[in-house]
């Protein structure tokens, strides 16, 4: 290598001084002043660009970036995380795999020295990074946290902790004959580092697997963070004592004096201040950006402050996180200015880097290997067994014991990063740290498999037992999941309630959800309204939500019920928040509102995607019936009396929809149009169209002699009519209700099904919905529960 193409103009290994092993010395010379920027493109170069610092960082970060994004595309088609293609740069980049004729260049761009800028600069976004999971952190899960969590915990992280000390201790001579003193130092290190887990690193984990709201979610959550707080606790202490060896003991005392004062006194000193930044905040306006600047100037003092008694500059990130009061409008404020940049730009970098530091081709000898795995495969054995006996105990599906475990052993970031800060500390050699990290990608991606293989968090939903309107009694109670995402989806959600004619023998129970996004915070909260009530909770939530709806219940006391809940979660979580809500409340249908919003003109106002994607996700797992409700820009039936249309073709959808449809009709004040469109094809000999007649029987019956209620029969001979006829009807109602006829064909939408937009409507609601039929009634689409349906999607 030529080094007078880089920074340096020699660089000499001299006989280390002190005869130690971990170190290297080195004699480099480099040229000063150095130069910081290029010459630029349009000058006459006297020097290549690599030799200016700051050309030579922007090459670097652009070819960490664009290395790691090309990985990436390929490895997430095999369902590989992202942390696995930022340590697979690190090892291509740094000298762990050789890369031939490219070898020369990959040493221009990193020479000896050249990463330690970048190392630098993208510490600061590891610091911010591990400032912000603290902030997400709810330490009041501690109080909140049941038996069941704490007991996992212990066991997990104290109880293996333990058992492979006295393992240790026992087996210490064979150690010592086989790898050395040198290694068998550095042994415990190995599975305290397994035995704990990272709370930030499980909660993306399963924020990824979109299980963070499930039963075993909750639980892992939960255990992770009792563990983490432990291990960061016991981290610090064991940081204070080995880092007084050489004072004796008088300063190790001193020591864990200043850590514990540290430890408690920033969050009593500190959360006070930062809680009087939130009351000084107006309710729905952003933080003050002096508020910001203090909790960053803050942080760096802090960091400052920790290296004085022999802690690492991250705990006064992560203890001043933890006092950060979580969620709006400080912590949501401090993710969403500090996020992008750190987690997403500089803290890829930094575990980059840090990879980078690490040697394979030094990794070894075979036996040291095998020790290390062998006390890691130790290790997790006895997590495994532990869950499973909590498992067990707690009458939890033995699979769900072996999720656990696999959860509570995932590695990520920051257990990567960790082990090579030990390595810089020089507390395990380049030989052990190869294997460390060649552990957590191995973890990883066990963990990720075979969670994903093993728990279904939509098993519990399959339709075994008949939830839908059909299957109701006659008079008997409509229990409903409806569903919130904005305050104008309540005046909607309002109107069809009062269009189900709650009544003494029509009663109705609705459990009203408002979802919204988690911002600021890790753990989700799901929240229930009247138990806030009783216990008379200061914190303030969803108010226009609940008493909306406590006016919906007096203005119908006697005949109708509305409990209001808000569930904070991640996007990708909402489903289960769903679901589980209507499997715990035995609802026999779930209205959503649709992700299109429409002005009174019938141009698009508002698109969602992230709602349409619940939508869809609901319609596949749910407990029961599931109705979308569109809302076409309509204003609000003061008189709260509705023309209403049935648009009947046949099969379960329809019949479900026509089951609710009667309830509408229950009002006397309401009318009731059901049209059935039959083809001229129609086979009145099917076991599905006898199911038809029967069902339409009541209102042919009955029926017939309320006047609020009509029947009329089309013959259509193609989808055409069937197009001409719902034009034709589109603006006569208020309110159209129609099936959403999952996967079935009928001549009288032959054709249509191509050109459909939106699927989960079906293809009459689909058309009812489109921009050019212009219609001014609200839409409801329902489909009925899918019974013994095997529900795989996650």
């Amino acid at each position: 290598m030529n080094f007078g193409e880089t920074f340096f103009t020699s660089i000499n290994q001299v006989p280390n001084p002190y005869n130690l092993s971990h170190y290297q010395t080195y004699n480099v010379c480099i040229e000063q002043p150095q130069m910081l920027i290029s010459e630029g493109i349009w000058a006459n170069h006297t020097t290549l660009p690599v030799k200016s610092a700051f050309t030579m960082l922007e090459i670097q970060i652009i070819t960490i970036v664009l290395v790691t994004q090309c990985i990436h595309f390929f490895l997430k088609r095999f369902g590989f995380s992202y942390f696995i293609s930022q340590v697979m740069t690190g090892f291509l980049l740094g000298p762990s795999i050789p890369t031939g004729p490219l070898e020369k260049y990959k040493k221009m761009l990193f020479p000896f020295g050249g990463p330690d800028i970048l190392n630098t600069i993208s510490c600061y976004g590891y610091i911010f990074f591990l400032f912000l999971n603290a902030v997400k952190m709810d330490l009041t899960l501690i109080t909140k946290t049941g038996k069941k969590a704490w007991v996992i915990a212990l066991l997990s992280f104290i109880g293996t902790s333990v058992i492979s000390i006295i393992f240790f201790v026992f087996t210490h001579n064979i150690w010592l004959s086989l790898i050395g003193e040198e290694e068998t130092f550095g042994l415990p290190l190995v599975f305290m580092a397994h035995s704990g887990c990272s709370f930030a690193v499980i909660a993306s984990f399963l924020s990824d697997l979109g299980i963070l709201n499930s039963e075993l979610g909750r639980l892992a959550l939960s255990s992770a963070f009792l563990i983490d707080i432990s291990k960061n606790v016991l981290a610090g202490i064991g940081t204070a004592i080995v880092g007084a060896i050489e004072g004796g003991l008088l300063m190790a005392v001193k020591n864990l004096f200043q850590f514990f004062f540290f430890l408690v006194g920033i969050p009593l000193i500190g959360r006070p201040i930062m809680m009087l930044m939130v009351k000084n905040t107006p309710e729905g306006k952003p933080i003050n950006k002096i508020y910001i600047h203090f909790i960053v100037f803050a942080l760096f003092m802090l960091g400052i402050l920790a290296g004085e008694f022999n802690q690492p500059f991250f705990a006064g990130a992560i203890v001043l996180g933890l006092a950060v009061p979580e969620g709006p409008p400080l912590g949501s404020e401090l993710v969403n200015q500090f996020d992008l940049f750190s987690t997403w730009i500089l803290t890829p970098i930094f575990v980059t880097c840090c990879v980078m530091k690490v040697n394979l081709t030094m990794c070894g000898p075979p036996i040291l290997i095998v020790v290390i795995f062998g006390f890691i495969i130790l290790v997790h054995t006895i997590k495994l067994f532990q869950c499973f006996i909590v498992c067990k105990y707690c009458n939890m599906p033995s699979s769900d014991g072996l999720c656990l475990a696999l959860i509570l052993s995932c590695k990520g970031v920051i257990d990567t990063c960790s082990f090579v800060l030990i390595y810089d500390g020089i507390r395990r050699s380049q030989k052990a740290i190869g294997a460390m990290v060649i552990s957590t990608l191995i973890l990883a991606t066990i963990s990720r498999a075979g969670v994903k293989l093993l728990y279904d968090p939509s098993r519990k939903y399959a339709g075994y037992q008949k939830r839908n309107i059909m299957n109701l009694k006659q008079n008997t109670e409509l229990r409903l999941v409806a569903v919130v995402h904005r305050a104008i989806h309540m005046v909607h959600i309002k109107d069809f309630l009062n269009l189900c004619s709650p009544a003494p023998d029509n009663a109705l129970v609705a459990d009203v959800l408002y979802l919204m996004e988690l911002i600021g915070r890790t753990t989700p909260i799901f929240i229930s309204h009247r138990l806030q009530q009783r216990k008379r909770s200061t914190q303030n939530y969803s108010i226009e939500l609940v008493v909306t709806f406590d006016l919906f219940e007096r203005d119908h006391a006697g005949s109708a019920t509305a409990n209001t809940y808000t569930a904070i979660s991640p996007t990708t979580s909402m489903p289960e928040d769903v679901c589980y809500l209507a499997l715990d409340k035995n609802a026999a249908i779930i209205i959503l509102p649709f992700h299109i919003r429409w002005l009174k003109n019938g141009s698009i106002e508002s698109e969602d995607n992230s709602v349409r994607s619940l939508n869809l996700k609901v319609l596949e797992r749910a407990p029961c019936s599931v109705g979308i409700l569109v809302d076409r820009g309509s204003t609000t039936n003061i008189s709260q009396v509705y023309k209403v249309a049935m648009i009947f073709l046949g099969g379960p959808d329809d019949r479900e929809a026509f089951c609710l449809a009667k309830r509408f009709s229950k009002n006397l004040d309401n009318t009731l149009f059901v049209y059935r469109l039959l083809s001229c094809e129609h086979n009145s000999t099917g076991w599905e169209e006898m199911i038809d007649d029967e069902e339409l029987r009541e209102v042919r019956g009955a029926y017939v002699r309320h006047e609020n209620v009509k029947y009329e029969q089309k013959t259509i001979e193609d989808a055409s009519q069937t197009t001409s006829f719902i034009k034709e009807i589109a603006n006569k109602f208020d309110f159209i209700i129609v099936g959403r006829r999952n996967e079935l064909k009928s001549p009288q939408t032959f054709g249509l099904e191509n050109w459909t937009e939106y699927p989960e409507l079906g293809v009459i609601g689909d058309l009812l919905a489109s921009r050019d039929m212009e219609c001014k009634a609200s839409i409801l689409v329902v489909q009925q529960q899918q019974v013994n349906k095997s529900i795989t999607s996650k």
